[in-house]
């Protein structure tokens, strides 16, 4: 099964990826992981990856699609999970070429639908362990007391980031409306789309994922 999941920046994307992976063993393609794998894997489209990061040049697509042509070529297990691509109309025509050069099918999109207000203050409210990347709030999940992460069970450094502020965060909000909020038509278009409530509790959000995969 292989499926891409939508939504704006701190919609949940990760943690229900995350879940998805350790769940029914899928593989999470996200975008800035495989550039940072591929820079330092040495490999001949690691050194182009290498070379125009040392520019501080973008990275076109031609490259993110040959990154994901890579993986798609590699070991399956319980299928792939889109994640930061594709971002553009233009990306989504790309992935679907790759996917019928390969062999490979769209099974579902999944939109995390949520309320820009509202996200906006779960965002500006939330701290990450610097052991394991787990995420807590400030009003629903805080940082236990003793200091010590309740995923990794590490004495931890609990960070903010530092474009999470509210100002940032809406600039970061109108630019996924203008470049990818268009797919949203795209998928729906295409009968693909399923959209779930992106700032429902975890478990609430997980279920819902599940029943659009069925």
């Amino acid at each position: 099964m292989n499926i891409i999941l939508l939504g704006p920046p701190g919609a949940g994307k990760g943690t229900q990826a995350r879940i998805l992976v350790d769940e029914r063993d899928m593989i999470q393609l996200s975008t800035g992981d495989m550039l940072r794998e591929a820079k330092d894997s040495g490999t001949e489209m690691g050194k182009v990856v290498a070379e125009v990061m040392a520019r501080g040049a973008l990275v076109t697509d031609e490259i993110v699609i040959g990154l994901i042509r890579e993986k798609l070529q590699g070991d399956k297990k319980g299928g792939f999970i889109f994640d930061g691509f594709p971002r553009t109309l233009a990306q989504a025509d790309a992935l679907a070429d790759l996917l019928a050069e390969t062999g490979e099918t769209l099974d579902a999109v999944i939109e995390m639908k949520v309320d820009d207000d509202a996200l906006v203050s779960r965002i500006t409210a939330r701290s990450t362990c610097g052991n394991c990347g787990e995420v807590y709030n400030d009003i629903t999940k805080p940082i236990p007391a003793d200091g010590v992460c309740t995923n990794c069970g590490q004495k931890a450094e609990f960070k903010r980031r530092a474009d999470d502020n509210e100002d940032s965060l809406r600039n970061r909000l109108m630019e996924y409306y203008k470049k990818t909020s268009p797919l949203i038509g795209y998928y729906y278009a295409k009968g693909d789309l399923t959209t779930v409530d992106g700032l429902g509790e975890i478990d609430a959000v997980k279920a819902e994922i599940a029943r659009a995969l069925q």
